[in-house]
């Protein structure tokens, strides 16, 4: 899982191959420079050749030497964090917008199907902690993996018994990082799905925090996130426990390395005092600084290691987002137009969950023009229906057809076009009254726009903003329901579609003003298919025809007098509405 995970990660960074190969050279420039250093210090030591010997002519030239290879470090490091930085956040936001993209095109049967909190973890917690690793890994993987190899070439060509001890220890460190890192990319995977379960949680109680007040679910709340707290605390304590004992580990190997070259060393400056392959002091300064050197990239690369199982893990999450199976593409479909209005479901069936049996056999015939109402006890089916008409999802046998063609061949964009909706539950973006309004019709003029607020009895209260049309609002801003409702209503005026789905649309608003936006409505239907979701049966009594849904199915269809004179469940469910 890894190992894909982290090909894709390289896929992310083909676009940006010739800065990742320019940041790539910096390091190597940076650990050039770096490398330099022991080896002119070392040098320099040598210039001291006894008590009031000293070579200064030559020591001068050594330290300017040292000052040029400290300037070029530092600028070569600032620009490679530059770089690095911009392609961490290019890939991130790269990241973000597929994951975003892909939201967009998933099946709601995905989204309705697990938290919105956890999915949105997973775009903005886990993309944070990826891009924080993979910086990580650009700012010391590099420079780490060249200091290595450029250490060792220079040790072989200083004294090749040094180089042969500090290989040989070496493995030992390679071997104790990887066991304790392999076991910690499971761990850091736990970690991010509980975090995402307690976004998910958070997201939540916030969102329904009036209902939590309302009911003294406060006490029940606190348990239920304690218990969840709990686990993510135990989880996350495991995870950086058991990465931070990569850094202490390698410490200690490192910490032998420099003792046993330090003795060998010694022992070199000793032996070969007076010969021709004399090992002098600065030379064993220059082994000791570059046996430090050596073994500091690994103790920053476990840290890196440590932290990169941890954006790996959140990088498989965001992947494994990215990577789900969208909504059956329509690309080749053909474009509805404007629609006539005459829908019909034919020996529709349909379910949420396999196994669960719904809608069967349904067969409904809406004539162009006609005002459908749907009536029936919670939960058997009428939203549903709804989602079928709009195809939000689509049937599992039989078909729906507009105008005599089936929806799953025609565009989405096109047929939902030909729709225009009102639901219970309104939905506003954070933006001007102007652009909520416009939402499904860019192109309408400011009388239009007036108008069409003026029919839903909304541009009264709209005048009384701070801003008139130009204030900005959102879902959570200081409306209140029913002005939210009759926003809605206005924009859906605006638009004029050929086909209208009323869901409760005045459930909202104040009796007073539900009669206007009514008077409103019966205008705006004269001429439009209009599927009318009701609970009050008292406001459809003059649709042209009425389905009563139980179950998943229409038992009963006809007129209100039709279905009156029957005496049949519409007759009881009408009785009991009005029973005193």
């Amino acid at each position: 899982m890894k190992q894909g995970t982290f090909r894709k990660i390289l896929l992310y960074l083909k676009p940006y191959a010739f800065l990742l190969a320019l940041t790539v050279f910096l390091a190597l420039v940076n650990v050039a420079a770096t490398l330099a250093v022991p080896y002119l210090a070392g040098l320099g030591i040598d210039c001291i050749l006894g008590q009031n010997d000293v070579l200064f002519s030559r020591l001068y030239r050594i330290f300017f030497a040292i000052g040029g290879c400290v300037a070029v470090t530092a600028l070569s490091q600032w620009c490679m964090n530059a770089l690095s930085n911009k392609i961490v956040y290019h890939v991130l936001a790269d990241v973000r917008t597929a994951a975003f993209r892909k939201i967009q095109i998933l099946p709601l049967r995905y989204l309705d199907g697990r938290a919105y909190g956890e999915t949105a973890s997973v775009v903005i917690s886990d993309a944070e902690q990826f891009s924080d690793g993979l910086l990580l890994a650009f700012n010391q993987f590099f420079t780490g993996i060249a200091t290595v190899l450029g250490v060792l070439v220079i040790l072989f060509v200083l004294r090749w018994e040094v180089a042969l001890v500090v290989l040989f220890i070496t493995p030992l460190s390679l071997l104790t990082a990887k066991f304790i890192s392999s076991r910690t990319y499971s761990m850091f995977k736990k970690q991010s799905e509980v975090r995402a379960e307690q976004t998910a949680f958070i997201d939540e109680m916030i969102g329904n925090l009036k209902v939590v007040k309302a009911f003294g679910h406060e006490d029940e709340n606190e348990e239920v996130f304690g218990e969840i707290n709990a686990r993510y605390k135990k989880c996350s304590l495991k995870a950086v426990f058991f990465s931070s004992t990569v850094n202490p580990t390698t410490r200690f190997v490192n910490a032998v390395v420099y003792a046993l070259v330090a003795l060998v060393g010694a022992l070199l400056v000793i032996g070969t005092a007076g010969t021709a392959t004399a090992f002098t002091v600065g030379g064993l300064t220059s082994v000791l600084n570059y046996s430090t050197q050596y073994t500091k990239p690994f103790n920053e690369i476990s840290e890196v290691v440590t932290e990169f199982q941890n954006a790996l893990a959140c990088a498989a999450r965001l992947f494994a987002l990215i990577g789900e199976e969208p909504e059956i593409s329509d690309r080749d479909n053909e474009d509805l137009g404007r629609a006539k209005g005459e829908v019909r479901l034919e020996e529709v069936n349909f379910s949420y969950t396999s196994g669960q049996k719904l809608i069967e056999n349904l067969n409904v015939c809406a004539p162009a023009g006609k005002r459908v109402a749907i009536v029936g006890p919670t939960g058997c089916g009428k939203t549903t229906l709804i989602n079928l008409l709009m195809r939000f999802y689509d049937v599992d046998g039989g078909k729906v057809s507009v105008d005599g063609r089936d929806v799953r061949a025609v565009t989405r964009k096109s047929l939902r076009e030909n729709y225009g909706m009102v639901l219970q539950e309104t939905w506003l973006k954070e933006a001007t009254v102007r652009e909520n309004l416009c939402m499904g019709r860019p192109s309408a003029t400011e009388e239009e726009m007036i108008g069409a607020a003026k029919a839903a009895h909304a541009h009264n209260f709209i005048m009384r903003l701070p801003e008139g049309y130009d204030t900005v609002i959102g879902e959570d801003g200081n409306l209140s329901q029913g002005q939210k409702q009759l926003l809605c209503i206005a924009r859906v005026m605006l638009c004029r579609p050929p086909m209208l789905i009323l869901d409760e649309a005045t459930s909202n608003i104040d009796t007073r003003t539900e009669r206007k936006v009514q008077d409103a409505f019966q205008k705006l239907m004269v001429g439009r298919t209009c599927f009318i979701v009701a609970h009050r049966l008292s406001t459809i009594q003059n649709a042209d025809l009425i389905l009563v849904m139980k179950s998943g199915d229409i038992v009963e269809q006809g007129t209100h007098e039709e279905l009156l004179a029957k005496e049949g469940f519409y007759y009881e469910l009408y009785n009991a509405q009005f029973a005193e």
